[in-house]
């Protein structure tokens, strides 16, 4: 009997080391950020797939599509998000911005969009830097095109998008895209604030990242980390408007100046038409998305 007991406390302590084993293997990835517990692929997608502005804002605050585990305040609750199309001409600049308190919001990402032709659009979407530590541009692979597109052949875009000599899938045939570029089309505002949310929406509280990480790898093949943005024009329409939190910046100073401490320096060039530079663009390493 003594011996069935040790056996099983044996076994029992096993298990538990390799619980801990695993879980401290699942953190490995972890840089700390707040952008950690945000997919940028994921909000990408879900932007390809929404008919409209409002939809889409739905989606990005629906707890079963797994795109955001945010809780910059920490109270223990899930941020909302919210989402304004800061908007010039053909550019748009979808920004995704967490609702911090009633005093302050924070700029999570921002989605930009521009159309370079009849039937053309190019969009990414682009991390801020204080939830990255950097900004980080994620834009649609090239290797998903049929998931998108009832023509293969619009998958592209060529010329003045290319960026060494990349290929830069075309997303007009986006739903949402459409939706945007279409006739009866206004900006989008989103009408909630601080305290005043949808009524079918609920808080829920975050999970452990080694929970949380695994439920984003289902949108990574089908999108790409890019060396810089390109939506030049998107770019110029938002920077001015960008909004940030004093609560945010305070909370994550030390992760987030370690990451730029520690992290290498690479610029990357934006050539437009007949090479011009577009503009430089400067990173510090390839970012999980």
């Amino acid at each position: 009997m003594h011996s069935i007991v040790k056996t099983a406390a044996f076994i029992a302590t096993a298990l538990l080391l390799n619980s801990a084993v695993s879980a401290q293997s699942d953190n490995t990835d972890s840089t700390g950020l707040p952008g950690d517990n945000f997919s940028l692929a994921a909000a990408l997608d879900l932007f390809s797939k929404s008919n409209s502005i409002e939809e889409f804002e739905k989606k990005l605050n629906a707890e079963n599509n797994d795109v955001n585990n945010l809780d910059l305040n920490g109270d223990g609750q899930i941020d909302y998000i919210r989402v304004i199309d800061k908007t010039e001409g053909d550019a748009h600049a979808f920004v995704l911005q967490a609702l911090v308190s009633a005093d302050e919001s924070q700029d999570v990402a921002v989605i930009e969009l521009e159309k370079n032709g009849a039937s053309s659009a190019s969009v990414q979407i682009v991390g801020d830097e204080d939830i990255y530590g950097q900004e980080t541009v994620v834009e649609p692979a090239d290797n998903d095109k049929t998931s998108f597109y009832s023509d293969a052949s619009e998958a592209r875009v060529s010329g003045p998008a290319a960026i060494d000599n990349a290929i830069v899938v075309n997303v007009w045939f986006w739903p949402s895209v459409r939706f945007v570029y279409g006739p009866a089309y206004r900006p989008w505002v989103s009408p909630w604030r601080w305290a005043v949310y949808p009524g079918w929406w609920r808080p829920w509280h975050p999970v452990a990242f080694h929970v949380w990480h695994p439920r984003k790898a289902y949108y990574r093949p089908h999108y790409v980390i890019a060396p810089a943005p390109r939506m030049m024009a998107a770019h110029r329409v938002y920077r001015p408007t960008r909004v940030h939190s004093v609560t945010v910046t305070r909370r994550y100073s030390a992760p987030v100046g370690h990451y730029r401490s520690t992290t290498t320096r690479k610029t990357t060039v934006v050539r437009g038409p007949q090479g011009r530079v577009r503009a430089t663009h400067t990173t510090r390493r390839a970012r999980r998305h």
